[in-house]
């Protein structure tokens, strides 16, 4: 792949690529030859990213053919930064990730024993990617529930508050101690509500945070043509946090904006969505129960973990789910699953989920027609029974006929269906 800039002891800026433009109103230019920087990831990430790699220049072509190309710059992060004497996260990684305002990355991993602060953590905050956001639909592979062609839903998970912050006090620390004191003392805590061997975590919850997240969630539902909005959170318990930030989603409805476009009742017509406000269990036992029922769910850090988690599970797993960190124009993409360790250098890693990473990341560049092509091509290549090992047994204790690929031969066939397209 000529298009493709390996690392090789630097960083190599391609002279033929140009970099997307951050405007002020926080939206992108995106030149015809953009520089895109990716990291391989840890694990499975060396194996399946360079197919997301290969299928996206493929449905580029495809569309654009030599009009539009990806400059692809490798950036080290993770165990190969390590291995070549960096830091995990090497600042060089950072800057060029920030220049770039788009970028995309395979899974990394936080090494066991070794502490140190998540390096996922580190590149959501590096640049406040404020909203998580993953699209949950299915292709036609193995389905743990019957007609999951029902799930078609978008999860915006709130990303930059909640218990993530890492406000923590661990049991009978000094820390935990204090704090204890200052509620009992200061605020009329109960003994009983902090027993002296409690370990505290705070749980910060802000209006401006929240505000932004969810006008992000309500302009994507409203440009997508999606008519129902599940506002979740356990608000009924926690008011403070997770009641406040259903109530300011329903102070945002009424912002000029969305004054007429997002209601609260009644049926929603062209141009319109509306909300409603579900608890955390009625959300989680919907989405099993009635998966179709919502088309976006917008809530907060901690319970968007759990119902991505939940709904990506509804389709076959993580691997078969895109992710998008996204804030103020800046936005990364990444794989949703783990390192799979246990399966690296054997051949058989799933690569979609980053594929269709790629193919999000498309239609944030507004290179839809590329973007689409990639759907269909996954799509045929499924419902032909083809896929790497878990795809393959899946049909196969469905009773199916399937074909088992490697992982490489997989995105061959992706890019041999786009071809035919």
């Amino acid at each position: 792949m000529e298009n493709v800039f390996w690392w090789k002891g630097s960083v190599e800026i391609p002279t033929e690529g140009s970099f997307i433009q951050l405007n002020q109103d926080k939206t992108i230019t995106v030149p015809d030859n953009p520089i895109i920087p990716f990291i391989l990831g840890d694990g499975i990430g060396p194996e399946i990213t360079p197919e997301m790699i290969k299928v996206v220049n493929a449905s580029v072509e495809k569309i654009y053919g030599n009009s539009k190309k990806i400059y692809w710059v490798e950036v080290l992060a993770g165990d190969k930064a390590e291995e070549n004497g960096l830091d995990r996260m090497p600042k060089e990684t950072l800057d060029l990730l920030k220049q770039s305002i788009v970028s995309i990355k395979g899974p990394l991993g936080t090494p066991v024993g070794k502490g140190g602060k998540s390096l996922n953590a580190i590149l959501r905050q590096s640049m406040d990617f404020y909203s998580a956001i993953r699209p949950v639909f299915y292709m036609g592979q193995p389905s743990p529930i019957p007609n999951p062609e029902r799930v078609n839903v978008t999860v915006f998970r709130e990303n930059s508050d909640d218990v993530y912050m890492a406000i923590e006090y661990m049991p009978k620390s000094e820390g935990a101690k204090k704090v204890r004191e200052f509620f009992i003392k200061e605020m009329n805590v109960s003994e009983y509500a902090i027993p002296e061997d409690a370990g505290i975590t705070v749980k910060p919850m802000s209006e401006f945070k929240t505000k932004r997240h969810v006008r992000k969630a309500f302009r994507y539902a409203l440009e997508n043509g999606k008519k129902h909005i599940a506002i979740a959170g356990k608000g009924n318990i926690m008011k403070a946090t997770e009641g406040s930030f259903i109530n300011w989603a329903f102070e945002v409805a009424q912002e000029d904006e969305f004054k007429g476009k997002i209601i609260t009742e009644g049926e929603p017509q062209e141009g319109q969505a509306r909300i409603y406000k579900v608890i955390t269990d009625q959300m989680l036992m919907q989405l099993v129960l009635k998966p179709e029922y919502y088309d976006v769910i917008i809530t907060q850090n901690l319970n968007g973990d759990y119902i991505s988690d939940l709904a990506s599970a509804l389709v076959g797993g993580p691997g078969f789910v895109p992710s998008g960190n996204i804030g103020d124009g800046y936005a990364l993409f990444e794989s949703t699953h783990g390192t799979a360790n246990d399966i690296a250098g054997k051949k058989v890693a799933n690569p979609l989920s980053i594929i269709l990473s790629g193919a999000m990341m498309l239609e944030y560049l507004n290179w839809k027609e590329a973007s689409k092509v990639i759907y269909q091509a996954v799509k045929k290549v499924i419902n032909a029974g083809k896929g790497t090992p878990d795809i393959a047994s899946g049909f196969r204790k469905m009773g199916l006929s399937s074909t088992e690929l490697t992982t490489s031969e997989f995105g061959d066939e992706i890019v041999k269906e786009i071809k035919n397209l």
